[in-house]
């Protein structure tokens, strides 16, 4: 029972830490446009990230748990355990630097480095892998093309319209915009944390173990609670990075990237494919930015984000390895 406790406290922790360095993603553009201050965006994001917590289903959440086969008992929490001080470690490293990166790609090389540490790679269940690899793609090349498309799209449409209303009519439509790429958020990484957190609970033997994961509502509110505190407190360093410094983005390009990586985002829910919201909303950006000019993006600041990105995966899969030894030892 020691054991359980301290993996869901640290699930509890990688979900503020989500909150506090990948959340502010999806509310980035509606900040940087003025549209919302940002206590009116957290409020926001924290209204919609539980409404997508609760209406979307368990799709992502079963994937996320069934990534890995862990078992039962100590070896299990174990795993859950160092998977989840892997993100801890590795987001808010990035934060410090104010580069966003993935949780949901450090949380899946966490379990897998982890799951190695006990079982080689035939701890991996290799038809879910294929999902995450499929996100993969979708994040970041659909969320290009979306945030680009759209972008031409809304300059086609409203080429003859005058500027000031236009500007009125986005100022509301990012309103909208923001809610739905916040729902988007809620829907795909509170699913993977409340997976985490209800998976603890089935192999701590705590609930039975079945087919489909069974995550109660207190689980959902619990973690949409905690991914929106987290938002709160900390998320200002990664809107200035996402919404200011790679991109200045008009109201109609926030609009854009926004319905754009959304759109990704709930196909993916919906079709159980865990997508990385940084990823999804950070490439849809750069994607409204070109579609004016390229020369309006920072492309060295995508480098080095892409670069972050790129090290998520083999970082996180050596840490939770490591965390594994090192939880192994202590426990």
């Amino acid at each position: 029972m020691f054991a359980l406790a301290i993996v869901l406290l640290l699930v509890c922790a990688s979900a503020f830490v989500n909150g506090w360095t990948d959340a502010p993603n999806a509310i980035a553009t509606v900040v940087s446009t003025r549209v919302l201050s940002p206590k009116a965006a957290v409020i926001l994001a924290a209204i919609f990230n539980l409404a997508g917590v609760f209406l979307t289903g368990t799709a992502v959440a079963n994937t996320t748990a069934k990534i890995i086969e862990i078992g039962t008992g100590q070896d299990a929490l174990v795993t859950l355990a160092a998977a989840q001080l892997s993100i801890v470690i590795w987001a808010v490293s990035a934060w410090r630097y104010g580069i966003p990166t993935s949780e949901s790609h450090a949380l899946i090389a966490g379990l897998m480095g982890a799951g190695i540490s006990f079982k080689g790679i035939e701890a991996f269940n290799w038809d879910e892998f294929k999902k995450v690899l499929i996100g993969l793609v979708v994040a970041t090349v659909l969320g290009f093309i979306a945030g680009y498309a759209v972008t031409k799209l809304i300059v086609f449409i409203f080429k003859g319209v005058n500027r000031h209303k236009a500007n009125t009519f986005f100022s509301w439509g990012q309103i909208f915009s923001a809610a739905m790429m916040a729902f988007s958020h809620g829907a795909q990484d509170g699913q993977k944390f409340m997976g985490i957190f209800a998976l603890a609970l089935v192999v701590g033997g705590v609930y039975p173990q079945s087919d489909q994961l069974f995550v109660p509502v207190w689980i959902m509110l619990l973690v949409a609670v905690i991914i929106s505190t987290g938002t709160s407190i900390g998320g200002y360093r990664i809107i200035k990075t996402m919404g200011m410094d790679m991109v200045s983005l008009e109201k109609y390009q926030g609009f854009a990237a926004e319905i754009g990586a959304s759109a990704c985002m709930i196909g993916a829910t919906v079709l159980g494919i865990p997508l990385s919201t940084t990823n999804a909303k950070g490439t849809a950006i750069m994607g409204a930015g070109a579609a004016r000019r390229l020369s309006n993006v920072n492309w060295n600041l995508v480098k080095e984000m892409l670069a972050a990105w790129a090290l998520t995966f083999p970082a996180c899969l050596v840490l939770g390895y490591l965390m594994a030894k090192l939880f192994n030892f202590i426990f």
